[in-house]
């Protein structure tokens, strides 16, 4: 399972080459992708600038009412799907874009309403159509892979009542990944990996012990504590090899694979050495 960012944006292709040599091994490969900045430049296109929630913690999302739930379908699934799928193709990947939504791929749950600050203003919000992930059917996903298809999937999930929804990118590969039963989940993005400076990427963690995982939620900030927590859930729910790496290096997958990047592990190394553990 390769996932790749939509702050990536043309580095998104970066990847490819990589896929069509992992399938030419003989590896059975799903491409994950988001798509957020280019739907926030769409959006900006029509008029209609993206705009954010604050919730009474703190947190900040993207407010997803129907107009901004049209830019985001037309953005992932009109601009950077096909981009991909073209660049696979190109390389001699059989490549087929798919959405949450096909075949019931991904059912989600809408958020339900909740009082937010919004365009500065405390009020409820009652029309956001955002969603949290509720289940996975990998059928129609492990079919195209045994047909040799290398399937280029993204949100919308589906809410049976609600219809789409926008979820997030990082945990939706989380998720799937664990339902096919993956052995790799690698997450490209503009960063090496998890940062203890954001502004230093010499700062590389270079393993993230989930045993530890509250203590580099804390560090971590913004977009990648959500990469972070999606990850470390992929990797206790079953993933072997979990790695956040840089998606704008040559050869980004393969070089995941190698030690690039933020490896995730079960515990810190100097209590796997004091054991006499690797």
């Amino acid at each position: 399972m390769i996932k790749v960012g939509g702050s990536l944006g043309e580095d998104m292709t970066r990847a490819c080459a990589d896929v069509r040599d992992l399938v030419e091994q003989g590896a059975a490969v799903v491409v994950v992708h988001g798509g957020g900045a280019e739907a926030d430049g769409l959006a900006a296109e029509l008029g209609r600038p993206a705009r954010h929630l604050v919730s009474t913690r703190g947190r900040r999302s993207r407010y997803t009412d129907a107009a901004a739930l049209d830019a985001l379908k037309l953005g992932m699934l009109g601009r950077v799907k096909p981009s991909l799928v073209v660049e696979l193709l190109r390389t001699g990947v059989r490549a087929v874009g798919l959405s949450g939504m096909d075949g019931g791929l991904v059912i989600a749950r809408r958020t339900p309403p909740a009082r937010v600050v919004l365009d500065g203003v405390k009020q409820v919000v009652r029309d956001d159509l955002s969603g949290r992930i509720v289940a996975v059917d990998p059928h129609l996903v492990r079919t195209l892979l045994d047909a040799g298809y290398v399937p280029v999937v993204s949100p919308p999930a589906l809410d049976p009542q609600a219809g789409a929804l926008n979820v997030d990118a990082d945990r939706f590969a989380s998720r799937l990944a664990v339902a096919l039963d993956a052995d790799w989940l690698i997450v490209l993005s503009n960063v090496p990996g998890m940062l203890r400076d954001r502004g230093d990427p010499a700062s590389l963690v270079r393993e993230l012990p989930c045993a530890e995982l509250d203590g580099y939620l804390d560090m971590a900030g913004g977009r990648m504590k959500v990469k972070v927590r999606s990850a470390a859930d992929a990797y206790r729910d079953g993933v072997p090899n979990v790695v956040l790496a840089d998606g704008r290096r040559p050869s980004p997958v393969l070089a995941a694979r190698t030690g690039h990047g933020t490896t995730f592990v079960r515990e810190a190394r100097a209590t796997r050495e004091a054991r006499g553990e690797r």
